[in-house]
C-alpha cells in the first residue's frame, strides 16, 4: 500500500489483520512522478483511469486502487509477530497445494509453541522449522543477531562467490584452454572465443548474475553496462562469423528480471513471448522479447542450466524458451525460483532489524498454466553441471555437449 502526500511516498506491508511501515522516498525533482526510495529503488506512478506503480528493474507494473484513506488497522494495535508472519504467507504465498502443505494446520501445530516463547531464539526456531519443508530459496528469516533462515531446493548449491571464483578458474583452465575471460560489469559478465575444431569459433558468454554490474548498482546503471559489455562482445565481425553462441548461467545468483529480457533482446531478431506473471490477487500480465536497436546476435544458442541458475536467471531462461531461432537447453533443471521476494517486517520490541521474505508471483509459460516454481525449467538435454565426479575426472558435460550441438548445427 503506498501513500502519497506531496513530495513524500511512504509504504505500508499489509494484510487483513496488520499494516506496518515500510520504505519510504521522494519526489525526484523536475522527474513528476518518479520517487527514489530509501532502499535504492525507482518508483515510477504513472496516472490514468486505472494508475500504476512500475518499479525499475522488475517487468509489468503493478495497478493501484485510490482509497479514500489508510485503513482502520494501520492506526490500532498491532497483532504478534506470529500472526503477522502466519498471516502474511496465507494470503500471498501461491505454492502451498503444489508442494503439500496444509498452511493452517501449520498455524495448529505451531502457534502453542510460538506464544509460550521466551526468548528470540525460541521465536526464531519456530518460524524457521514453519517453512523449512517448503524448501524454497526465496523464503527468508532475517532474526538480526539471532540467526538467519535461507535454503535451496535439496540436492543444490547456493550460487555464492566461493562457487563461482572456482567455477570460473576450471571454464578458463578446461573449457577455454587457458584463455582468460574478458570481463564486464565488475566480473559478473565474462566471454570468450571458442575455436571450433573444423575451422570457424563459437562464442562462450558467462552471466553470474543480472545485478551488480555497477558500483550504485540500480537497474539504469546496471543497465548501460550490460549494453557496454554486449556492444563490446556482439560486434558486426563477430556475430557474422559465429557459428553459435554457448551462454553459461550455471552459476547465476539472478537480480533483475528486465536486465535478463534486455540480453534475450540482444539474442533476436523477431519479437516473442517470454512468460506472464501473476500474483494470487492479479490477472496475468504478458511479458515480451523485443529486438533491441543495438547489435544483435541471432544464431544457434545452447544455454546452460542447472541447480545453482537462480531466481532472474531462471526468469531468462523461461524468456529463451520462446526465442523464434535454433535454441537448446544443456545441464540440469533449475533452482525453482522465480518470483520477487516480498520483503515484510517482524513487529515486537527489539526486533526493528528482524524480517522475512516470500515470493508471491508466479511466472507463466504460453499455456498460462504451466510453471516451473519448484522444479525448476527442465533442460531438453541432460548433463552433469559440476559435481564432484566432474571435476574429479576433469569433465565439463554440458559444455562439451554444447559444442557437440553447435557443431551439428554448423553441418
Amino acid at each position: 500500500m503506498l501513500d502519497v502526500r506531496g513530495a513524500s511516498l511512504a509504504t505500508y506491508q499489509v494484510t487483513s489483520l496488520s499494516c506496518l511501515p515500510g520504505v519510504a522516498g521522494a519526489r525526484e525533482k523536475g522527474a513528476p512522478g518518479r520517487y527514489a526510495m530509501a532502499d535504492g529503488d525507482m518508483y515510477t506512478l504513472r496516472a490514468g483511469a486505472r494508475a500504476k506503480l512500475h518499479i525499475d528493474g522488475s517487468p509489468g507494473d503493478r495497478t493501484l486502487r485510490r482509497l479514500a484513506a489508510l485503513p482502520a488497522t494501520c492506526r490500532a494495535p498491532q497483532p504478534g509477530a506470529f500472526d503477522v508472519f502466519w498471516r502474511t504467507f496465507q494470503e500471498n504465498y501461491p505454492f502451498f497445494a503444489a508442494k503439500g502443505i496444509d498452511w493452517r494446520e501449520v498455524r495448529d501445530r505451531y502457534r502453542p509453541r510460538a506464544e509460550a516463547a521466551r526468548t528470540d531464539a525460541e521465536l526464531f526456531a519456530v518460524l524457521t522449522e514453519m517453512v523449512a519443508p517448503l524448501h524454497d530459496a526465496h523464503v527468508v528469516v532475517s532474526a538480526d543477531r539471532t540467526g538467519f533462515f535461507g535454503m535451496t531446493r535439496p540436492g543444490t548449491e547456493v550460487p555464492g562467490p566461493d562457487l563461482d571464483d572456482k567455477v570460473t578458474a576450471f571454464v578458463e583452465r578446461r573449457d577455454l584452454a587457458g584463455r582468460p575471460l574478458q570481463r564486464y560489469g565488475k566480473g559478473r559478465i565474462g566471454y570468450a572465443d571458442v575455436p571450433a575444431r573444423d575451422g570457424g569459433s563459437y562464442g562462450y558468454l558467462r552471466l553470474s548474475a543480472f545485478s551488480g554490474y555497477s558500483e550504485r548498482n540500480t537497474y539504469a546503471a546496471n543497465r548501460a553496462e550490460l549494453d557496454r559489455a554486449l556492444d563490446a562482445i556482439l560486434t558486426p565481425d563477430r556475430v557474422h562469423r559465429l557459428r553459435g553462441l554457448i551462454l553459461d548461467v550455471r552459476v547465476n545468483g539472478g537480480g533483475s528480471d528486465s536486465l535478463g529480457l534486455d540480453l534475450a533482446a540482444r539474442l533476436t531478431d523477431r519479437p516473442y513471448f517470454a512468460y506472464a506473471k501473476r500474483t494470487r490477487h492479479t490477472a496475468p500480465q504478458p511479458q515480451y522479447v523485443r529486438p533491441a536497436a543495438a547489435a544483435r546476435y541471432a544464431g544457434p544458442v545452447a544455454l546452460l542450466t542447472g541447480g545453482s541458475t537462480f531466481s532472474a536467471g531462471e526468469t531468462f531462461t523461461q524468456a529463451m524458451m520462446e526465442r523464434p531461432a535454433p535454441t537448446t537447453r544443456i545441464g540440469e533443471p533449475t533452482q525453482g525460483v522465480f518470483s520477487d521476494v516480498m520483503e515484510r517486517a517482524l513487529p515486537g520490541e527489539g526486533r526493528e532489524k528482524w524480517w522475512f521474505g516470500l515470493p508471491n508471483e508466479e511466472f507463466l509459460a504460453r499455456d498460462g498454466r504451466t510453471t516451473f516454481d519448484g522444479s525448476g525449467v527442465p533442460p531438453l538435454l541432460r548433463e552433469p553441471v559440476f559435481t564432484e565426479a566432474e571435476f574429479a575426472h576433469d569433465r565439463d558435460s554440458a559444455f562439451d555437449r554444447a559444442v557437440g550441438w553447435l557443431g551439428e548445427r554448423g553441418r
